[in-house]
């Protein structure tokens, strides 16, 4: 288990530094800024790199959301999922204390929101509760069935990282000005804790949002994806 759990903080670690980095970086110099599209490249290259990296170790999850879907649908023991989530947001933390001490290296550079998830006022594009909640569950669930379908037995080995990778791509593109995306409670975690205040505050959302999509998701994958 020792060498899963580590797996999965590194994982994590990876996607919140590379994801969240691109988006703090970008936001702090314009200019150079590589865009929406960017970041959501960003986001997917790191689930796609560390799945081949580590996915053989602990299964590729590096979201608390995918390890309860994966729960659900009956592919990983429930007995595992709180050491996961554990590790998972724990290496998200990590990621984010390294994005703060390398941003702040700078004098006079503004952070702006630091890569939280936020609704209303805090959201990119100014968009309610009601609309952040919808899309996190929507585009969770969504993640759910792709990992699930990509990773099934009579899929060819060896793409399902290609396919995930691409889907959290997607799921950039369509929800950063929504909510900055989140679908992964860990990512919006470590970022909201060194962001304070409204981040932490609206926080609950994203962890409630992405659980209720994740396993939803696999809920729906059961329906008519599991059997062969």
């Amino acid at each position: 288990m020792g060498r899963k759990l580590l797996a999965e903080f590194f994982g994590t670690f990876w996607l919140v530094f590379g994801g969240c980095g691109s988006a703090v970086f970008a936001a702090a110099f314009p200019e150079l800024g590589i865009g929406f599209t960017g970041v959501a490249l960003a986001f997917g290259l790191t689930v796609l790199t560390m799945a081949y990296a580590v996915g053989g170790v602990s299964g590729g999850h590096f979201n608390p959301a995918v390890s309860v879907g994966l729960t659900v649908a009956g592919r990983f023991p429930a007995s595992s999922l709180v050491p996961y989530v554990i590790a998972q947001v724990a290496g998200a933390i990590i990621a984010a204390a390294a994005l703060y001490v390398i941003a702040t290296g700078k004098a006079g550079i503004d952070l702006g929101g630091f890569a939280s998830n936020g609704y209303g006022e805090h959201s990119p594009g100014g968009y309610s509760l009601v609309s952040a909640l919808l899309i996190e569950i929507i585009l969770t669930a969504f993640f759910l069935i792709v990992i699930l379908g990509s990773t099934h037995g009579r899929v060819p080995a060896g793409f399902a990282p290609i396919a995930i990778g691409l889907a959290l791509t997607l799921i950039h593109l369509i929800s950063i000005p929504i909510t900055n995306t989140s679908v992964n409670p860990a990512r919006s975690t470590g970022q909201a804790l060194f962001v304070g205040g409204w981040a932490l505050q609206q926080l609950w959302l994203f962890w409630v949002a992405p659980i209720v999509g994740g396993a939803g998701g696999a809920l729906i994958w059961k329906l008519f994806g599991e059997k062969d």
